[in-house]
């Protein structure tokens, strides 16, 4: 079997992981996600919940790890379903170490295996296009340009973990940024979680809101200083 084959059945495989672990956690939540909106639901799902145990925790990095590889499939979701299960707290640092760990996984297969392993996950297209782009090869400036990037919610952060073991970025700094600068948006996801899963569909709007807006400012602010140019150009440069 030819790489391009094994590669489309490694990603045939982990999608239909990807739709079996959904249907089975829906299938498991299901019966008491429809009465969240009272306290008897509510303690419902949490005992429902605790009762998967381990398996529970398995799942979850199960769809983050197929999440990541694939990348087509959106993070959001995942990130509401760790607030909803585990709480903003334990469901943040959850995704955040998760993602750390594969996002570190990933870096250093690219590092290894080089552009080759990158064409097989992402668009070649869009590679070509970081790569050429003279922002993406500047030392000086690819640790603030990936920083932005990771910050900014909406950005594709999947393609972003593939490209960067192109970059002249250090591994050290990498892994800090991927995990750390991911928080904004991890922590809006999974307090929206945490709200459904009490019910409360209003306050998981507003702080979703509240918390986009809020790094917008950040964003704003940082561009207002930023001389060069780097946030506007940084963000072009993937689209």
């Amino acid at each position: 079997m030819s790489r391009k084959n094994k590669v489309k059945v490694f990603k045939i495989i982990l999608t239909i992981i990807v739709i079996t672990i959904f249907i089975g956690i829906i299938i498991y939540l299901f019966p008491v996600m429809k009465n969240l909106s009272t306290k008897e639901g509510q303690v419902a799902f949490k005992e429902k919940v605790d009762s998967s145990g381990i398996l529970g925790l398995m799942s979850l990095f199960g769809l983050q790890v197929a999440q990541i590889f694939l990348i087509i499939v959106p993070g959001e979701p995942i990130e509401i379903l760790a607030g909803m299960c585990y709480g903003s707290i334990w469901g943040t640092v959850f995704i955040m170490v998760s993602a750390g760990i594969i996002s570190t996984t990933i870096f250093f297969l690219v590092r290894r295996y080089g552009k080759k392993f990158v064409c097989d996950f992402c668009n070649e297209e869009k590679i070509e296009k970081i790569e050429k782009n003279k922002l993406f090869q500047n030392p000086k400036k690819i640790e603030m340009i990936m920083f932005i990037l990771f910050l900014v919610p909406g950005t594709p952060k999947d393609l972003l973990v593939y490209i960067s073991g192109l970059l002249p970025i250090k591994p050290s700094k990498f892994i800090l940024i991927s995990t750390f600068a991911r928080f904004p948006s991890v922590i809006t996801s999974t307090l929206a979680g945490e709200n459904l899963a009490i019910g409360d569909w209003k306050m998981s709007i507003i702080l979703y809101v509240a918390i986009v807006a809020i790094v917008a400012i950040i964003i704003f602010i940082i561009s207002k200083f930023d001389k060069d140019k780097l946030t506007r150009d940084a963000i072009n440069g993937i689209k």
